[in-house]
């Protein structure tokens, strides 16, 4: 029976942490009291009333416990406080706590000790990067000690002169915020100065020692100023709303601080005589813009109001072409099919009876300055179950152990031979029937026009390999250098054949290309468009860097070969707009166009048309009006001039 009460009493001391730390004492005084009622009433009425009763208590605690816990989400003190949303969602995180009394007393201070705490819950992971931290005003017994400890090592939080830490002392505003940015690793991309002047009215009153940081905190929206945005108060002690709003601003995606009191850098907006590219892709996959000519027109128009100048319409993706295509017809049997084998409607005809989606388009955003450049969106890709990839059996490639298959997602694809003369054939026909048929301004490829670097080891490229190596076959591990080097090279002849037949039917035709970043598209798709960038195969670069995370996102724009481009060619950075089933928030977005234009990039295009302001968090007109602030001017596109001088 001991035996058990010491399980008993274990079993709640585990229980207890669970819970918040200001009840914690509250908890065990009870616990304490309950034990000591259970060793009373087994001496009393024996073991078997002893088992029922610590069952019975077992059954009431696990119901209490919870209720226990989520009581202290249930502030009585903020209804209707400006932070509310806040608050209640970072308590619910237990990333702050309320009071025993239920109040969480949303103007009071907070010490240095509680933010070291609050900081600690918030960023868990947050990695160390310098030793140390013990401070003479701490004692190991603290309760705060290791909160304090960790605050430091991981770069959020320093001490004083003499070995301090104050942790009873209140936290200032900019203290609390050069700690976030501190600790997150944010630099600001502007003058510090410029920043801080145009967005505080008292901007002379943030310390030296602070601006930077504070710059980059603006930057990357963690200042929050209530009531008056422009009023920065940095000496001010911050209260727990303050807190907690900067923490949210720093953890949340979803937006719980009205944006009317987040401090913001202004945007620069290009005026009517700069060139600044803004686009977006329509396809055919979640969107029914290209199935009616009603769809297209609300689009070009919709789009025109906004000051877009680029469009970029699929035109060959799933193993069709979404124009009527006598290459296709002769290849596939088919000339054109909009429906996809994700769409609802099983009609293959939808959309397509006595209308061409891509005539529709070049001739509606003509009329109003829009460039139509075409996406050929599937490039060497097929799916696996594609009349083409049935008729033409010959044409596939495949890996080292002779499966055809490539997956997608949950889609099985097939992958066309890059190095058949009759696939290249077939696609330049396609790109030419394009190029003399309609009106574009260009044509645009991406990472499908090249080969995951698993396959090349059909009978055809090993035959080929062996002529140009002494009968040496390729190497087994498909990732060898010179093996990976090889193919991407026969690739990039490929596009230099295409890219002069292009030109000899129109040179004003220009090819844009849309890959992942360089090392990604080189070792996983053999697609090397450094070196096609470096020979002068592309025309306009736009840099798919589809990342939630800010910080990663700012890295790929910053990559070498990123920068070298920009100086030969216009470089723009693709942005998510969203996807069906993952809504991007207006902040990322409007964070990631800041960056974009602040690092002074040719402009951005964004994935996709109908995640614009659909399938979005926030309602249409609230994201229509926001990227109507993104581009409130019209402005061309860019060109290649003689600010962009390509190198041999």
């Amino acid at each position: 029976m001991l035996t058990s009460l010491s399980v008993t009493r274990t079993t709640l001391s585990a229980r207890v942490k669970d819970l918040p730390v200001d009840m914690k004492q509250f908890v065990k005084t009870l616990f304490t009291a309950f034990a000591n009622g259970l060793i009373a009433f087994s001496r009393a009425f024996g073991h078997q009333a002893w088992l029922i009763f610590l069952f019975i208590f077992g059954l009431c605690l696990a119901l209490w416990l919870p209720t226990l816990a989520y009581a202290q989400t249930r502030l009585s003190d903020i209804q209707g406080n400006w932070a509310q949303s806040c608050i209640e969602k970072l308590a619910q995180q237990q990333i702050i706590r309320g009071y025993p009394d239920g109040h969480f007393k949303p103007d009071s201070p907070v010490t240095r000790a509680e933010f070291a705490a609050m900081l600690g819950q918030a960023f868990p992971d947050a990695p160390e990067i310098r030793t140390g931290g013990k401070f003479a005003d701490v004692p190991t017994q603290h309760w705060a000690s290791q909160a304090i400890h960790q605050a430091y090592q991981t770069g959020f939080l320093a001490g004083y002169p003499g070995g301090l830490f104050q942790p009873n002392q209140p936290i200032p505003r900019v203290q609390a915020l050069v700690s976030l940015a501190s600790g997150l690793k944010y630099v600001p991309q502007q003058p510090a100065i410029e920043t801080l002047t145009s967005a505080f009215e008292d901007a002379k009153a943030i310390p030296n020692y602070s601006q930077g940081a504070i710059a980059a905190a603006v930057e990357n929206q963690l200042v929050v100023n209530y009531p008056t945005v422009q009023t920065f108060k940095p000496n001010q002690n911050a209260s727990r709303a303050e807190i907690a709003a900067f923490l949210c601003q720093a953890t949340q995606t979803a937006e719980l601080i009205p944006s009317q009191y987040i401090a913001k850098v202004d945007p620069q907006v290009p005026n009517s005589a700069q060139a600044e590219l803004r686009g977006v892709w329509l396809t055919n996959i979640d969107s029914q813009v290209l199935f009616s000519t009603q769809g297209i027109t609300d689009a070009i128009q919709r789009l025109e109001k906004l000051n877009f100048n680029t469009v970029y319409p699929t035109v060959w993706n799933w193993g069709y072409t979404l124009y009527p295509s006598q290459v296709a017809q002769r290849e596939i049997g088919r000339a054109v099919r909009l429906v996809t084998p994700l769409d609802q409607s099983p009609d293959p005809d939808r959309g397509t009876q006595g209308r061409d989606m891509l005539k529709e388009i070049i001739q509606q955003a003509h009329q109003k300055d829009m460039r139509v450049i075409p996406w050929f969106e599937f490039g060497f890709m097929a799916p696996a179950d594609s009349e083409l990839a049935k008729r033409h059996p010959d044409w596939l490639t495949q890996n080292r152990q002779g499966v055809k298959i490539w997956q997608e997602g949950s889609h099985d694809r097939v992958w066309l031979n890059p190095f058949n003369p009759q696939v290249q054939q077939f696609i330049q026909d396609l790109v030419v029937e394009l190029v003399n048929n309609y009106d574009i301004d260009g044509i645009q490829f991406d990472d499908h026009f090249g080969l995951p670097s698993d396959f090349g080891y059909d009978p055809l490229t090993i035959k080929l390999y062996q002529q140009e190596h002494q009968g040496q076959s390729p190497p087994r591990d498909p990732k060898n250098p010179e093996w990976v080097r090889w193919r991407a090279n026969k690739i990039t002849n490929y596009l230099t054949q295409l890219f002069r037949v292009i030109k000899a039917q129109k040179s004003d035709v220009i090819i844009s290309l849309s890959p992942n970043p360089q090392p990604f598209s080189y070792e996983f798709y053999l697609a090397d468009w450094y070196t096609w960038e470096r020979r002068g195969l592309v025309e306009e670069l736009i840099v798919q860097i589809y990342r939630d995370d800010f910080d990663r996102f700012i890295a790929e724009l910053e990559q070498p070969e990123v920068q070298a481009a920009r100086r030969h060619i216009p470089v723009g950075i693709g942005i998510l707009a969203g996807l069906k089933n993952k809504p991007i928030s207006l902040s990322q977005i409007q964070k990631q166009v800041a960056a974009v234009r602040q690092r002074g990039f040719a402009g951005v295009s964004f994935f996709f048309y109908e995640t614009l302001w659909n399938n979005a968090s926030e309602p249409s007109p609230q994201r229509q009006a926001a990227f109507q602030a993104l581009f409130p001017m019209p402005a061309r596109s860019p060109e290649i001039s003689a600010d962009w001088e390509v190198s041999d």
